[in-house]
């Protein structure tokens, strides 16, 4: 199949294709007699694979790493659960880090009395502080 093929089949940009290919997770697929790529079967599982592990947020080196251990199905799968063990734990940080987030912005708008901007107590926070200005 071409690239324009595989990007349908896999809802994935042809850009992402390519990206994928240049940095090694997904194999170079063989040539045409015109030079354009052939993918078989085996790059569509591949990219599906990819895929839905990027959507559950792995980076692309985890994704690398579960590939890898993907190719060796005999071994324990202690390493796999170990890296799943990892993305929920940092899933658990940024969910953390965005409610502190929440709870600031919440302060910030009943903070909010109203009336003109020059007043603004929103506006206001947002300005770095006489100390921050130094390191700016």
């Amino acid at each position: 199949m071409t690239i324009g093929v595989l990007s349908r089949a896999t809802a994935t940009k042809v850009e992402t294709i390519r990206f994928y290919e240049r940095i090694g997770l997904l194999p170079a697929p063989a040539r045409t007699g015109g030079n354009y790529r052939s993918y078989d079967e085996n790059h569509l599982r591949q990219l599906g694979f990819i895929r839905r592990a990027r959507e559950l947020g792995f980076k692309i080196e985890t994704v690398r790493a579960l590939l890898s251990l993907a190719d060796q199905p005999q071994r324990c799968c202690d390493d796999v659960d170990q890296l799943v063990i990892d993305q929920i734990t940092e899933i658990d940080r940024k969910i953390e880090a965005l409610q502190r987030l929440r709870t600031e912005l919440d302060q910030l708008a009943i903070g909010c009395r109203g009336g003109p901007i020059a007043d603004c107590r929103i506006l206001d926070a947002l300005q770095p502080h006489r100390s921050d200005r130094n390191t700016i």
